[in-house]
């Protein structure tokens, strides 16, 4: 075998487990708003980050992919209009390596349903 074959095979060797091997744990976030409501100033907070939207219609839905990096719970803050009510809550922990869905429903009166399916990814 030729020192060219010999180093070929070798990198396509390292690309093939480095491709089977590569798994980027992430987690898929959706945002509804049930609350019958327009919202601004929608924040949402997981460990060592954050995301959100300026504002969410009645009705809306806000979609977002992230990657855990730390250890935490999540936590959502929005505004309420036409009232600027700031509404808060706390959801559950997420840890590093977790991948799933989490889906986060506002509804009226400021409460927050969570609802996660989550898995711990090696």
């Amino acid at each position: 075998m030729t020192l060219k074959i010999k180093v070929a095979a070798a990198v396509l060797a390292g690309v093939a487990l480095s491709a089977a091997g590569c798994h980027s744990s992430r987690i898929s976030a959706m945002v509804e708003n049930q609350t019958g409501l327009p919202i601004t100033l929608l924040e949402v907070d997981y460990p060592s980050a954050s995301f959100g939207v300026d504002a969410l219609a009645a009705g809306g839905t806000y979609r977002y992919q992230f990657k855990v990096r730390d250890s935490g719970a999540v936590k959502v803050q929005y505004t309420e209009e036409p009232s600027h009510t700031v509404r808060q809550a706390s959801g559950p922990t997420l840890s590093e390596g977790e991948a799933g869905r989490l889906e986060i429903v506002l509804l009226p009166s400021g409460k927050v349903k969570f609802l996660p399916e989550l898995t711990q990814d090696h």
